[in-house]
């Protein structure tokens, strides 16, 4: 495909690049470290850069040990169901922070999500309910964005939930395979993909983005 140059009307969503989903984390996405040096260098290219954090309460709702259930099976919340994980990403703690090598130090925002204790929440831009809102939706109109770029982890949880959440708030979308990890448990991954599609969601490589045009 012809290379795409972003202007300052797109941005870069990176999601959850932190340490309890990388390598030695309780919820590791398989690989998942791999995206950080694409994110650096992606980063760079764009004029508009948000990062994402999963940010619980000690005691989540999503927490498997919340419920003295075993990780990764499922229970019916009033919003619907919910995968149990392991305990991850806790507030303040070492496993929420993002990965030591994750370069982004002109990232304009950072969007934590997941920081109510009775809902979860995969989608930058909306949680679980499917109705309480982060706010990146207002950030990024705000700042005259219209299409956005997301990669990071994982594939098919955070980072579809956001590209479709993105595309039902107006934007353009358009996710950076390779820049993306995935858990792909029982098929998710396929069904990701399927869903991008049917949704009208764009995918490229990272090698097909180059450095935007000055403001």
């Amino acid at each position: 495909m012809a290379a795409i140059r972003p202007t300052h009307t797109d941005a870069l969503v990176v999601v959850d690049v932190q340490n309890d989903f990388c390598e030695g984390g309780p919820l590791a996405v398989p690989d998942g470290s791999a995206v950080v040096p694409l994110l650096n260098a992606l980063g760079r290219r764009f004029p508009v850069v948000v990062l994402t954090q999963d940010w619980h309460t000690p005691g989540h709702v999503s927490f498997a040990t919340s419920h003295g259930r075993d990780a990764f099976g499922t229970i019916e919340l009033g919003y619907g169901t919910q995968v149990l994980w392991p305990d991850h990403c806790v507030q303040g703690s070492a496993g929420a922070d993002f990965h030591a090598d994750l370069d982004l130090p002109h990232a304009q925002m950072i969007v934590r999500k997941g920081f109510h204790a009775d809902v979860d929440s995969y989608s930058a831009f909306r949680e679980a309910d499917r109705t309480t809102a982060t706010g990146l939706k207002g950030y990024l109109a705000e700042r005259g964005v219209s299409r956005v770029f997301v990669a990071g982890l994982a594939t098919d949880f955070c980072v579809l939930w956001t590209a479709l959440d993105a595309r039902q708030a107006g934007f353009d979308v358009v996710v950076i395979e390779d820049a993306c990890r995935a858990i792909d448990m029982n098929g998710s991954l396929d069904a990701a993909f399927a869903a991008m599609d049917e949704a009208g969601v764009a995918r490229v490589r990272a090698a097909d983005i180059e450095a935007h045009e000055p403001a």
